[in-house]
């Protein structure tokens, strides 16, 4: 059978490195006994070998009553076994973030989250913000990441990376991907009584940010992601 599809650059990526890029919208990642992986469930679009999905329970009670109490924490699997697994989610772009320790830590939006390494610590984080809550509808609850290993983070096209230091900053919670864990968000409303009758603008909702660190955008707005069991 001949076909363009089978060019080379459609080809599987053959290697034994633990994360590489099959295409920048495509990772393939290489799972052992040793070295297992934490996935948001719905992520995997492939795997070849003997790899196992399970359900990843919480590591503490903490963990466990943060989970209950938001529902974040609850859409991630434990990725086992020996083999290879690829991940992607809506053709998304794709980007590595490699943390070096607790100076390294780093929140990320769960709707932009595809995996990470087992070796890595996470804590779901809240962004306190009263009334923005019930307007802002996501981006309210994040995984906050720290230790040493690698987290894959998707994006809605191209990334773009502000610099918060120099002046506030205001993102829309639906566009926010990630950012520097030393940044403490905040919830900024500019909500009236016409909000809750569809006669705002539509962006009376932002996270602020403003402090040393980076924020990482989306030239989209995420749809509150419901992963399948």
């Amino acid at each position: 059978m001949r076909s363009e599809l089978f060019s080379k650059r459609n080809a599987e990526i053959q290697n034994q490195e633990r994360w590489t890029l099959q295409s920048n919208k495509m990772l393939r990642t290489v799972i052992n006994p040793n070295a297992p992986m934490i996935a948001t469930k719905g992520a995997m679009v492939a795997y070849q070998g003997d790899v196992r999905f399970t359900h990843q329970g919480s590591k503490s009670v903490g963990q466990f009553m943060k989970k209950a109490a938001t529902g974040e924490g609850g859409n991630v699997m434990k990725v086992e076994g020996h083999g290879e697994v690829f991940f992607a989610r809506e053709a998304s772009n794709i980007f590595m973030m490699a943390l070096e320790g607790q100076q390294d830590a780093l929140t990320v939006n769960t709707s932009n989250l595809l995996a990470f390494d087992d070796a890595l610590n996470w804590e779901i984080k809240r962004i306190k913000g009263g009334i923005g809550a019930m307007a802002s509808g996501s981006g309210l609850f994040n995984l906050e990441l720290n230790g040493v290993g690698t987290a894959a983070i998707c994006c809605k096209g191209e990334p773009m990376v502000l610099d918060c230091s120099q002046q506030p900053t205001f993102v829309d919670p639906q566009a926010a991907v990630c950012w520097s864990s030393s940044l403490a968000p905040q919830i900024k409303t500019d909500v009236s009584v016409g909000t809750f009758f569809g006669r705002g603008s539509g962006e009376s909702v932002q996270l602020a940010f403003h402090g040393p660190g980076f924020v990482v955008v989306q030239p989209a707005e995420n749809a509150v992601y419901t992963a399948q069991a």
